[in-house]
């Protein structure tokens, strides 16, 4: 039996690379200080240490997701997270949404959305404004994708501004691009 997750999961799977992860014994000095701004307190796992193998694309790639999803301005933390479980639902990427999950949950200290989400999808039973914001975010994941004015004017209509709108489609985008990835790169995995 495969060890492989395919449903979603509130527990944060481990990530199984399949391509061998760089040696951080072995790294380039580029690479390391490539992986030493994407892992600052050295726990880079095996998505960061394969990531090093092309260390430009991951010294952009960490300072970009970070001023996208913890940025002080715009949109709250909870939303973007809630976007990044989303887009990643709409993926099919356990590993980010039980990442992002476990972030959601810990900044508004509730489990309800997330379980509402993972046990519902689509049909989640959910308040206005997270109606608006699982919806973008599943709307612009799609290929092509389906987000349109009326998904803009849902989103003003539950108090969202310009500002707000624009980091959405941020955290959003950026979880179809690191979702991609880490499709093609690994596995979720049950934890050893």
């Amino acid at each position: 039996m495969s060890d492989v997750i395919r449903k979603f999961t509130k527990v944060i799977p481990a990530w199984r690379a399949r391509l061998a992860p760089g040696d951080t014994s072995a790294m380039t000095p580029v690479q390391a200080r490539a992986l030493s701004i994407a892992a600052p307190l050295g726990q880079a796992d095996d998505l960061l240490r394969l990531l090093a193998h092309d260390p430009e694309t991951l010294s952009a790639h960490t300072p970009l997701f970070h001023g996208i999803m913890y940025g002080a301005a715009g949109l709250d933390r909870a939303a973007r997270e809630l976007a990044a479980i989303g887009a990643s639902m709409e993926n099919g990427c356990v590993f980010c949404a039980a990442t992002h999950a476990d972030r959601h949950i810990r900044l508004v200290n509730d489990t309800r959305v997330v379980d509402e989400v993972f046990r519902f999808g689509a049909d989640a039973d959910l308040g206005p404004r997270d109606r608006a914001v699982f919806d973008f975010a599943r709307h612009l994941s799609d290929a092509p994708p389906r987000a349109d004015r009326e998904d803009v004017e849902n989103l003003r209509g539950v108090g969202l501004n310009d500002t707000d709108i624009l980091d959405l489609v941020l955290s959003t985008a950026l979880f179809a691009w690191t979702n991609r990835f880490t499709h093609v790169l690994g596995d979720p995995v049950r934890a050893p």
